[in-house]
């Protein structure tokens, strides 16, 4: 039996056409390079935080040629610059005129602001916040495993018991609340990329330290016999000592201006009412008490706002305040801020006073404390070049 193979056929396959129009065809003086040169670098050298950051978010007075892609149902387009009060230079030149069929309309000068000019001196971007929330949580874990091996809940007194599951738990409230409702929503209202990176990363630094002392108080809730895991809504929604900063948090989420709200929480608020109650109350009677393991919870996020949160703050209103067309203009708005929310955190401050004396072991005193806080305020509000506001004396 004889077979054959048929030969095989030739197939048609469309042939790839070269228009010199794909990626990578033109060459231009560029085309080699392999930084990005559409920004000037704060240093003599730009960074991988600048080539990831600078200019990621579109704007029509700086290279944005057709303008914004989408609008409000008012007919404001993107990021208004009126979402503050405050100004940097340039603020008051008006965008480009677009009318239609402009297209990508060549702009000759283009009318930018100073805005563009913050850089976070924390570098913060996506990779970072992963890294460094990972390791703090990482960290914090640790801690709180090795005291559970070491049964070194069983060293705290009765009355601490009391106080953690009561007032430690009850600021989960505040982080909760500012990380969400403040930092989150002035995020999206800042002009640039610059701003959005680090106030984001403000945001998730507060709800995570929100989740370190609700999981801390789980933990606690299975290690200690008749630790109360709720006792601390109570004490939020009831107790007078919390009502006053339970007052502020929430007029602080209200804050409409996006500069407000970050210069009110962390130039005025964290100062006076969070590092006092963290630093100046917990961090120093925990360990009279047998405690050597909530510190480390409350510390970490001590060291978010002193080491990084604060940081960028600085930096972004040094500017504002140093502004070569509107420095004056931003002093005097800044003023008022400071008056306004100095009293209010002073009040709230205050009302936080009873606690000092429920530890059988007891920090220094409250004023000793305050004063500290208001030292710390103090160096904070001249560093900006602004004045200290009487209502630090209440």
């Amino acid at each position: 039996m004889t077979t054959t193979q048929d030969s095989p056929q030739a197939r048609s396959v469309p042939q790839p056409v070269f228009t010199d129009a794909e990626a990578g065809a033109k060459v231009f003086p560029d085309s080699t390079a392999r930084r990005y040169n559409y920004y000037t670098p704060q240093k003599r050298k730009q960074s991988h935080y600048e080539d990831v950051t600078v200019d990621v978010q579109p704007d029509p007075r700086h290279y944005l040629t057709q303008g914004w892609l989408y609008g409000f149902a008012d007919g404001r387009g993107g990021y208004p610059l009126d979402w503050t009060q405050l100004k940097a230079w340039g603020s008051d030149q008006p965008s480009p005129q677009r009318g239609p069929g402009t297209g990508g309309m060549i702009v000759k000068e283009w009318p930018s602001t100073g805005w563009h000019e913050f850089r976070d001196p924390n570098e913060e971007w996506e990779m970072t916040l992963y890294r460094y929330n990972s390791n703090v949580v990482r960290q914090v874990t640790q801690n709180v495993e090795a005291a559970r091996q070491s049964k070194a809940f069983e060293q705290w007194n009765p009355n601490w018991i009391r106080f953690v599951e009561q007032h430690v738990g009850a600021w989960m409230h505040v982080d909760h609340g500012l990380g969400l409702y403040l930092y989150a929503n002035a995020n999206r209202r800042a002009p640039t990329n610059m701003h959005n990176n680090a106030i984001s990363v403000n945001s998730m630094h507060r709800i995570r330290a929100a989740q370190d002392l609700a999981l801390y108080n789980l933990t606690l809730s299975e290690e200690i016999e008749d630790f109360d895991g709720k006792a601390h809504l109570e004490t939020w929604n009831s107790d007078p000592a919390w009502q006053g900063v339970r007052e502020v948090a929430e007029q602080l989420t209200g804050i409409d201006d996006w500069c407000e709200a970050i210069f009110a929480a962390n130039v005025v608020f964290e100062p006076l009412v969070g590092e006092l109650f963290r630093s100046q109350l917990v961090q120093h009677a925990a360990p009279g008490n047998g405690d050597f393991v909530t510190p480390t919870v409350v510390g970490a996020a001590e060291y978010d706002f002193a080491e990084r949160d604060l940081r960028y703050t600085r930096a972004m209103f040094e500017l504002l305040t140093g502004d070569k067309e509107f420095a004056e203009h931003n002093k005097a708005i800044l003023q008022g801020w400071l008056s306004t929310w100095t009293e209010r955190s002073i009040g709230a401050a205050r009302k936080l006073q009873p606690l000092w004396s429920q530890p059988d072991t007891k920090p220094p005193r409250f004023e000793d404390g305050l004063d500290r806080a208001k030292s710390r305020f103090r160096g904070i509000v001249v560093g900006l070049g602004l004045e200290e506001p009487k209502e630090l004396g209440l």
